[in-house]
């Protein structure tokens, strides 16, 4: 039983808001803030619950609708499969996303009374989208752009509650943490491409085409690589964090194998798997950046 809900829960994923908040972190610190480790922690235990939350909705939503029932699953796309296999009540998955929900709000509730309307606006956001993506925003064909402002909003949120301001850093660090993660659900869209047209989903991949969306691939490192590079000149981003251009020889391999497997889930299985790869270590790297930069300033080093 505890196998089957971390499947929902989808624990692999949970990585991205692991990195997330890491990296609110990393920049606080980096920008000469300390870190209150309980508020560090609450966040992490928010962020979290309510990440886990669109994940159960989503596998509920996509089971009521017979996606998860006729895509061919697999460990990166196809939802977790607990519903389609039994191994779960729809109804307990839909109520623990409604609780996971309900705890992140609560947890969010606490900063907002201590740090204010900012986290309010964040928060109201956070619930308002989590609940409405897998019945509107994927309609609606935002769902990667909901994942890239998520990212975005978890690094400054985690950065305000920490500092109670919000600088070119915070935002910049947090596009970067945001496209990464959009871009794991960009390619994990591939494969569902034709049940999600035939069941009225609207990816990305959907609005764009197979064929075209094998070019549009390269635009997601491209704003990472760009936008890094772009904040170190001026002098946002710390100059070791070009070290995140180390991962480009993994994307290269990535978008080659796209370009010639895009419509066999045999040779997309390979590509997801490089493409998720590529986007945590660079996330990795990232933060880790920021906090390497900040142990040279404070001579820790």
């Amino acid at each position: 039983m505890l196998s089957s809900w971390l499947r929902a829960i989808r624990i692999r994923f949970l990585l991205a808001s692991i990195i997330a908040v890491s990296t609110g972190l990393a920049i606080s610190w980096w920008t000469g803030n300390s870190i209150t480790i309980f508020d560090a922690v609450l966040t992490f235990l928010g962020v979290l619950a309510l990440h886990a939350s669109v994940d159960l909705l989503n596998d509920y939503w996509d089971f009521k609708r017979g996606i998860d029932s006729e895509t061919v699953k697999t460990k990166l796309s196809g939802g977790s499969g607990v519903l389609p296999e039994g191994l779960l009540d729809p109804k307990h998955v839909y109520r623990a996303g409604i609780i996971f929900l309900i705890i992140g709000a609560l947890i969010g509730t606490y900063f907002v009374i201590t740090d204010g309307i900012i986290i309010g606006a964040i928060l109201a956001f956070a619930i308002l989208s989590i609940y409405f993506y897998s019945t509107k925003i994927v309609n609606w064909g935002l769902a990667e752009v909901f994942v890239a402002i998520k990212g975005t909003l978890i690094v400054i949120g985690t950065c305000y509650i920490q500092t109670s301001q919000i600088n070119e850093s915070m935002i910049l660090g947090g596009i970067v943490v945001g496209v990464l993660s959009s871009f794991v659900l960009f390619i994990t869209s591939f494969p569902d491409y034709d049940i999600d047209k035939a069941k009225g989903r609207k990816t990305l991949v959907i609005s764009l085409g197979l064929r075209r969306s094998c070019t549009v691939f390269w635009l997601f490192p491209i704003i990472v690589y760009t936008l890094t590079i772009v904040s170190v000149i001026l002098d946002v981003f710390p100059l070791i964090c070009l070290c995140i251009l180390l991962t480009f020889p993994l994307i290269i391999k990535s978008g080659k194998k796209l370009k010639t497997s895009y419509s066999k889930l045999s040779g997309l299985i390979p590509t997801m798997s490089s493409t998720l790869v590529f986007s945590r270590i660079t996330g990795a790297i990232f933060f880790i950046c920021f906090i390497i930069d900040a142990l040279v300033m404070r001579n820790i080093f």
